[in-house]
């Protein structure tokens, strides 16, 4: 069964840094990672689910909303098939359910991560 598992959440103040890490694994990503645009969204409680970043499947093009461009940077490792999300400054606005996306470029199939709560106090 192909998954993506999301692991670094928790509590954050204003700020500060947490570091989000997602892997990816089942036969179909497992072998394919390589050909699976990566994305970063949120969720904030009663707003719609929002693009963070996204990163190409080489990793040599990355792009980031507005509200995080600056603070956050998103990389990744096809070899161990992975993506991570370096949030740095963090706000209490950045409070929100983060989820990781893989998007396949030649299978235009979707999957999606169960989330992971990130809180940051003022």
């Amino acid at each position: 069964q192909d998954e993506l598992v999301e692991s670094g959440g928790g509590w954050g103040q204003a700020g500060g840094s947490l570091r989000l890490s997602c892997e990816a694994s089942g036969v179909v990503l497992s072998n394919y990672f390589s050909n699976y645009y990566m994305s970063w969204y949120r969720q904030a409680p009663g707003k719609e689910r929002e693009l963070v970043a996204g990163i190409t499947t080489t990793g040599g093009s990355t792009d980031y909303a507005d509200s995080v461009k600056g603070r956050f940077t998103i990389s990744r490792d096809n070899a161990e098939k992975t993506v991570a999300l370096q949030m740095n400054s963090l706000n209490p606005e950045d409070t929100a359910v983060y989820y990781c996306q893989a998007y396949g470029i030649n299978s235009r199939k979707t999957f999606w991560g169960q989330g992971t709560q990130v809180t940051v106090s003022s």
